[in-house]
């Protein structure tokens, strides 16, 4: 049966501004790393994309080496967009990255120019399009000039193969300096992609600082703490969870100091109605430099109560002081807060 955008899909979304351009995110971006590889079944993967979209979640977001195996991510969403979604290309903001290891040999990683622009066109083939929304360099190399890495951003924009430059994973002086060799180049920055959440703070005080500088803005990943902050790990380590199979996430992550932490977290969250991934979503997006956070999903309800986050009322002074509170008190590092 073909699919059809629900009518009400932009309805209850909420869309911030990107920086200083004239791009509107969904607050909630699909992430597409963990969950459309060759494990996961095609038809769940096309039921979440499908509830995704219903719901006003139009930034999709691949990498070249999502999985797995790498490359597979792209082209699952590549025959799903050509079964679904390609009469609603121009209502999709989709993003790929390039950085780490592809293929064999010297040229198949990193910044180089003949790296991120040959892997670009591997991209656009595998996922059937004639562009996407940004490229992202997926991380800062250091043995590469960062004119030559910013060089081959402008060039994918220029030759009409990407709309938008973006970075990830980028300290904050190479964020500076990426944004000013790209704004002397024409191509101006959009965004910096990089992992904030509330027991990982570093940024605060660092990236954030140089995204309010340039007029940037931040899209988070793993907002969730890789699936610390749900209410999953409340009570022990399920048999089939990430933690469990120690991909990504590591049983020693789970301290007892950390769990204490989670349980008052959680406290806070039912107190305003929610669950802990929603509270810690809601978290995230408290930051005005913060344009959407992004979620991955296993199953189409999964999607939804992560949805639901935008739902409850923004986060109030008195409960972000408290979550700091309670968060410095449980070995989280809060950047600018007195020693």
């Amino acid at each position: 049966m073909s699919y059809l955008a629900a009518d009400d899909r932009y309805d209850s979304m909420e869309y911030r501004r990107c920086g200083q351009s004239g791009v509107r995110l969904p607050a909630v971006s699909l992430g597409l790393w963990h969950n459309f590889g060759d494990t996961a079944p095609l038809e769940t993967q096309r039921a979440i994309l499908r509830r995704a979209v219903d719901r006003g979640v139009v930034h999709l977001d691949l990498a070249n080496n999502y999985g797995p195996p790498a490359g597979s991510a792209e082209a699952n969403f590549g025959a799903h967009f050509s079964a679904d979604f390609r009469p609603y290309r121009d209502e999709l903001f989709i993003a790929t990255k390039a950085g780490y290891d592809m293929w064999p040999g010297p040229y198949g990683e990193w910044g180089s120019r003949k790296y991120l622009l040959a892997s670009l066109d591997q991209s656009l083939g595998r996922m059937g399009l004639d562009y996407v929304d940004v490229f992202y360099s997926h991380r800062f190399d250091p043995d590469t000039p960062l004119e030559e890495t910013m060089g081959a951003l402008a060039t994918a924009v220029q030759q009409g193969k990407a709309l938008y430059a973006g970075i990830s994973n980028y300290p904050a002086e190479q964020h500076r300096r990426a944004a000013e060799i790209l704004r002397e180049l024409g191509t101006p920055l959009l965004i910096h992609q990089s992992a904030y959440n509330m027991l990982s703070r570093g940024l605060e005080d660092s990236v954030l600082d140089a995204i309010g500088e340039t007029g940037t803005s931040l899209i988070a990943f793993s907002p969730l703490a890789q699936g610390l902050l749900t209410d999953r790990y409340l009570h022990g380590v399920p048999e089939d969870s990430r933690m469990a199979v120690g991909h990504f996430l590591r049983r020693d992550a789970l301290t007892e100091e950390r769990l204490a932490l989670l349980h008052a977290l959680n406290k806070i969250a039912e107190g305003r109605g929610q669950s802990l991934a929603q509270l810690a979503l809601a978290w995230v997006l408290r930051d005005p430099r913060v344009v959407s956070v992004l979620i991955g999903a296993s199953s189409v309800a999964q999607l939804d109560q992560n949805l639901a986050a935008l739902d409850a009322e923004p986060l109030t002074d008195e409960e972000i002081a408290e979550i700091d509170r309670i968060s410095a008190a449980g070995g989280v590092e809060i950047p600018g807060s007195a020693s």
